[in-house]
């Protein structure tokens, strides 16, 4: 849960005279003391630790850095949080220089705290004065920022904050702890913006300034140099350089050369990368920083100031001719037409109006609840418009990071960690390689100290032992798979800037989906009308311009907030698909619309009806025919809490006015005078529904018309009929669905839609099959004694599909069993079987996760359709399923589902602007095909992951086997051995070997994605025992061969040229070969090993020349290699190492293809841990809910207990 949501709900009283207030009803009052725990329960937690200066700790630190030669420094760049305990104190958070920081991932952060003197101008109010310094006149709320201060005081008053994550924090006296410092108090009601914010100073708004910061989102583009640094100072490359630097010692100077040309490419990819990306953030941003903004000061003077300038509480004047916001900005005058497709993926403009128009005068302010009121950093706006020549002025609710476009670039800078096994379990394996590379360690410097050799012998060698059991190029190895998967996604329209996640990709086990824009098309299509006569329902009505003057063509013709930009109709597109099915004529203000009054803001008209000019102009006109103009003379937006909209008419030469209202018909049907149930004989089928209902103002004047509240209207409506939208499949939803389902991958929708219209979407795609029961779970919050509920009911499903008769005009209200599209309930039996699916509404969805805790998870198992959810709705679904165990996907347009889509482990966004920025991946194919490929290249790459890693250790233990072996005997590979191996073969592999391309069917099972699992651990371990076993064999027959005497070579002499030598490294050459085809899996992830032709011709080629050295070395290569000159007598000996070689390929094939990929080890396993619960939390719950044929207690009403069970009662 985000903390800003959370402030804006938990709000208070405004309960003081001063115009600004922080967050401060958002912690609860923190007890005196060294910790403190800011924006508890909240996604943006912190643990904070107070610390001061301790010159002793200092001196001792800078010491131990010289003592350590400065690998103490580099160690604490590392874990700065370390530093700190190691230089300062523990302090009381009041008394506090440094500030030690925890969030909810476990991340450690050190920052400053700065302090800023009151005589600097700081307001009063963020001093924190108590009511002992304001009685011994310290100043009050109404003074200024240095008016009534007592010297005595005035010394000893700072403003004390520091920065984390780019937002600021404020030491609160009063409540003993750090705050966040965001802008407005959110209990800052509607009516006190408009009320209390009347504009600043110039000296106020800086002073002001000096707590809030300057107004900039500003991303800083690294300079090359640091980025260089900060590469090189990672762990990973520390130890390539260090290895590297031994290389060179050693002398070992090809393959330090090439390792050092790799690091320098990776270290400039990265460099090119890092800059690459930030710059296109600082591009983002680099609007906000650089424009002009007018306010106007509490003197009503307008002033032009830079934008950086800008605090909350300022109040600007919206340029005519548009602007690119700098800040979080409400109207409270005029309206703007803004694109918000930066922001939200949605490139249709909207319409903002002013505040001063809406709600009660009490109503909390909330940015996310008054989005419509509400201008966003980020956004374009195109136009705006005021009448009677005024200004259009808004009020600064949010500045800096703390906009949603700030919040938008934090995300992507400072990312939530993913959490994924593989990655955790290949840091174990690391750490256990290196444990075994420390006993050989020891075991090398006691066979060198046994042979004699020198102090600097002794540690190269020691050394050298670390850097084969741990190879430097192992991480840059592991990243091959995923490369190439990049690069082919990237042939296919989906870009990534996440690499990380295609591997996570394999691991999906859920795929939540939005409706509008992913599954179904962008738009909808006007499908029909239904009118309403004497309550009865007509015909459909296909073609709305056909349809009789009069209250419901007027109504699709008015009820909308539609307007012209550059001769173009836009707004909502079901807005404008309802008002171009009328053919009518929208005209903006002009001369036009004179008679109704300067404050109508649109005008509109049948094609065939002249306006007031033509008839001014044409008296005779006049006399024949009386226009028919309609003015909108106000807009009640659309409310998503109440899921309507409203607007104020007046028809030319009427004596009264007209409410028309359209919204949810479950909402609007409420409000009218005559109910009705028809709406689910078109929603089930997956129309978009919308109704329309009208109320006659008969003594309502025009001044009242512009301040009066829509509740006072909204009530004792007349229905006038329905307005059916179609939303059509994409063509490949279907397809991809049905794919998706024969991969056992879990298939969930996530809509803003109508609940109705989404489980038809559900069936017609395959997310539902036909024969599967949906069950609504509804929901009734706590009202006094009586507690929350829900309702457990069948939804009704459509018995045959809609025909063409039914499209002609069937009248719904025939009956149902006469009409070719029939609803009927399911006919169902006393127990529920396994296949159901729960349906469950926004609204339900916040009093089931805020009343039943334990109910919640078994919701999450068994619900496919979640209906209309909000954007922070959704993020909370997607982290639900999260906490019940599945690796989720989630692919939106865009359009609100920007949160959700970095909430997964999987994000695709189907957009191609900014704001898929925020998405790991983006796809320009605007349909749901790229999530199949984006699996089946994410399985490909996770089984590349493990297979190359898997070869890494065996090539590490093989070699490493190698020379502990060799070191008994005083010798070692030569230098172009360790280069024939280290270079040639295993770098050709390691590039190679992730070329394999991805299977082209995606299959029910899944890779594995634990590398300590018992499957790869089994691989491994008995790979290594079967590899070491083969050298040891080869180097036990070399000694009781006749004739091949096998002795140490003397101290102080570097001979390679050994029996010993040649032996095993012409065996072990073998064995990095076939390892190679081994772990190169084939299907059902991956297409067989022979298609990947680079691989098979560089094996092959590997093979032959390993082959010719070890039987028919020429005197060339003999000398090349350092080889030991076999007579051709020994042949016979030759060919015995080849059978050890063909021995050991036979074992180590039978490991992998009978025991590790078959079933048998699996079952084994089984048994043995004799497991009752599945390991997985979603499928001990899904095995529970299965057994249980009475649940969900369909008919019944569930109440929340104490106990882990809930009580049941037949309603």
């Amino acid at each position: 849960m985000n903390l800003r949501s959370v402030c804006y709900k938990c709000v208070g009283s405004f309960g003081s005279s001063t115009e600004y207030h922080l967050l401060q009803n958002v912690n609860k009052p923190a007890k005196a003391g060294t910790r403190a725990v800011i924006n508890e329960g909240t996604d943006d937690e912190l643990e904070c630790w107070g610390h001061r200066w301790h010159a002793g700790k200092v001196a001792i630190y800078y010491l131990l850095c010289l003592l350590s030669l400065g690998s103490l420094v580099l160690i604490m760049y590392w874990k700065p949080e370390w530093k700190l305990r190691l230089t300062q104190t523990p302090c009381h958070l009041s008394r506090a220089n440094t500030v030690l920081l925890k969030d909810v991932y476990d991340r450690y952060q050190v920052s400053h705290v700065h302090r800023v003197a009151a005589h600097e101008g700081i307001p009063v109010e963020f001093l924190n004065i108590t009511e002992v310094e304001k009685e011994n006149g310290y100043g009050s709320a109404s003074d200024s920022a240095n008016d009534g201060f007592d010297d005595k005081y005035a010394s000893k008053a700072v403003f004390r904050y520091f920065m984390i994550y780019n937002y600021r924090y404020y030491w609160s006296k009063t409540k003993n702890t750090f705050l966040p410092l965001w802008g407005l108090d959110p209990s800052t009601s509607c009516a006190q913006l408009v009320e209390n914010y009347t504009g600043y100073s110039d000296e106020e708004q800086k002073n002001r300034l000096k707590v809030f910061g300057d107004n900039t989102v500003e991303v800083e583009v690294p300079s090359p140099l640091k980025i260089l640094v900060d590469e090189v100072l990672n762990p990973f490359y520390v130890f390539q350089l260090l290895s590297t630097i031994f290389w060179f010692v050693d002398e070992y100077t090809p393959y330090a050369v090439w390792i050092a040309i790799i690091s320098t490419g990776s270290l400039l990819v990265s460099l090119y990368e890092t800059r690459k990306q930030r710059k296109v953030l600082h591009d983002m941003a680099l609007s906000s920083n650089t424009a002009e903004v007018t306010v106007i000061r509490n003197t009503g003077e307008r002033e032009v100031v830079w934008a950086s300038m800008l605090v909350p509480g300022d109040v600007i004047v919206m340029p005519i001719r548009g602007c690119h916001m700098c800040c979080d900005a409400v109207l409270t005058a005029g309206n703007c037409i803004v694109n918000e497709s930066v922001l939200t993926g949605e490139s249709t403009p909207v319409t903002k109006n002013p505040i001063t128009a809406h709600h009660e005068d009490d109503e909390p302010y909330n940015p996310d609840v008054h989005r419509r009121f509400t201008v966003f950093a980020g956004s374009e706006v195109i136009q705006t418009r005021y009448y009677e020549n005024m200004d259009v002025t808004a009020i600064v609710v949010r500045t800096g990071f703390s906009t949603l476009k700030g919040e938008l670039l934090n995300s992507i800078l400072f990312p939530k960690p993913m959490d994924f096994k593989f990655y955790q379990d290949a840091f174990k394996f690391v750490l256990a390689m290196a444990v075994i590379a420390m006993f050989g360690m020891v075991y090398g410097i006691y066979a060198q100290i046994i042979d004699g050799q020198q102090v600097e012998e002794v540690i190269l060698r020691a050394i050298d032992i670390i850097t084969i059991a741990v190879p430097p190029s192992l991480p840059a190895a592991m990243t091959v798979g995923t490369i190439y998967a990049q690069s082919r996604l990237k042939k296919e329209g989906i870009f990534c800037i996440s690499p990380p996640r295609i591997n996570v990709s394999g691991k999906l086990k859920l795929f939540c989906f939005d409706k509008t824009g992913t599954l179904t098309e962008e738009g909808l299509d006007f499908w029909g009308v239904v009118p309403v006569l004497e309550s009865h329902f007509q015909n459909v009505v296909t073609a709305a311009d056909m349809l009789p003057r009069g209250l419901l063509l007027s109504a699709m013709a008015t009820c909308h907030s539609l307007t012209e930009v550059e001769g173009q109709i836009v707004g909502e597109p079901l807005d404008v698909q309802m008002f171009c099915a009328t053919k009518w004529i929208l005209e903006e203000p002009g001369q036009d619309t004179v008679d109704y009054d300067t404050l109508v803001p649109t005008v509109v008209r049948p094609p065939d009806s002249p306006t007031a000019a033509q008839l001014a102009a044409d008296s005779e006109l006049l006399l024949f025919q009386v226009p028919h103009e309609v003015g909108i003379v106000r807009q009640f937006p659309f409310s998503s809490n109440l899921q309507l909209m409203s607007v104020i008419t007046r028809t030319l030469g009427s004596s009264h006015m007209d409410l028309f209202t359209k919204g949810a018909p479950e909402r609007v049907i409420a409000l009218c005078v005559d109910k009705s149930d028809v709406l689910e004989q078109y929603t089930v089928r997956g129309f978009r529904v919308i109704a329309l209902a009208h109320k006659k103002l008969k003594k309502l004047p025009w001044h009242q018309a512009q301040r009066i509240k829509r509740n006072q209207l909204e009530f004792e409506l007349t229905f006038l009929g329905l307005l059916v939208m179609q939303n059509t499949l994409k063509p490949a939803t279907a397809p991809v669905i049905s794919e998706l389902k024969k991969a056992n991958i879990r298939l969930v929708m996530v809509t803003g839609d109508n609940m109705q219209t989404a489980i038809s979407v559900a069936r017609d795609c395959g997310m539902v099959a036909p024969d599967d029961y949906v069950i609504i779970a509804t929901a009734t919050g706590p009202e006094g004694d009586k507690a929350a509920s829900v309702y457990w009911e069948y939804a009704v499903t459509p018995a045959v599909e809609l025909s063409s008769e039914s499209e002609s005009g069937t009248s719904p209200g025939q009956d149902p069993e006469k009409l070719p599209n029939s609803y009927q309930y399911l006919l169902v039996e006393e127990n529920i079987a396994p296949n159901y699916h729960i349906v469950i509404g926004g609204k339900s969805w916040t009093i089931i996760r805020d009343n039943f805790p334990d109910l919640l998870p078994k919701i999450m198992i068994k619900s496919t359709i979640f209906s209309r959810m909000s954007p922070e709705q959704k993020v909370q679904v997607v982290e639900e399923l999260q906490d019940v165990g599945y690796i989720v996907g989630m692919c939106g347009d865009g359009a609100n589902d920007c949160g959700a889509l970095k909430a997964a482990h999987t994000g695709i966004a189907l957009s191609e602007t900014e704001a898929s920025v925020a998405s790991p991946f983006t796809s320009k194919i605007p349909n749901i095909t790229c999530v199949p490929n984006l699996i089946r290249e994410g399985r490909c790459a996770l089984v590349t992951s493990f297979g190359i890693f898997k070869y890494m250790a065996l090539y590490s233990f093989i070699q490493f086997t190698s020379v502990l072996i060799l070191y008994a005997y005083n010798t070692n590979f030569s230098t172009m051995m360790f280069l024939y191996i280290d270079l040639v073969i295993t770098t050709i592999v390691a590039v190679f070997m992730g070329y394999t391309k991805s299977f082209h069917k995606l299959v029910a099972k899944r890779p594995s994605g634990s590398l300590v699992g018992i499957p790869t651990l089994f691989s491994v371990i008995s790979q290594i025992f079967v590899q070491a076993a083969t050298q040891l064999g080869v180097y036990l027959f070399l000694l009781v061969q006749p004739g091949i005497i096998v002795e140490p070579v003397p101290k102080g002499e570097e001979n390679y040229v050994t029996w010993i030598t040649t032996a095993v490294f012409t065996v072990s050459n073998f064995q990095y070969i076939f390892l190679a085809a081994l772990f190169s899996k084939g299907p059902p992830f991956r297409k067989p090993f022979y298609t990947n032709y680079l691989l098979l011709l560089s094996l092959l080629l590997l093979s032959g020349y390993s082959l010719v050295m070890l039987l028919w070395p020429p005197l060339l290569i003999q000398s090349f290699m350092e080889l030991y000159p076999m007579p051709d007598s020994y042949m016979p000996f030759r060919m015995m190492l080849l059978g050890f070689v063909v021995g050991n390929c036979l074992v180590s094939l039978a490991i992998e293809v009978v025991i590790v990929d078959s079933k048998l080890l699996k079952k084994l396993i089984r048994m043995c841990k004799k497991k009752k619960r599945p390991k997985n939390r979603y499928k001990a719950i899904e095995q529970e809910l299965n057994a249980d044929s009475n649940w969900p207690p369909v008919g019944e009403v569930t109440y929340p207990t104490l106990t882990s069970e809930s009580v049941n009662r037949h309603s």
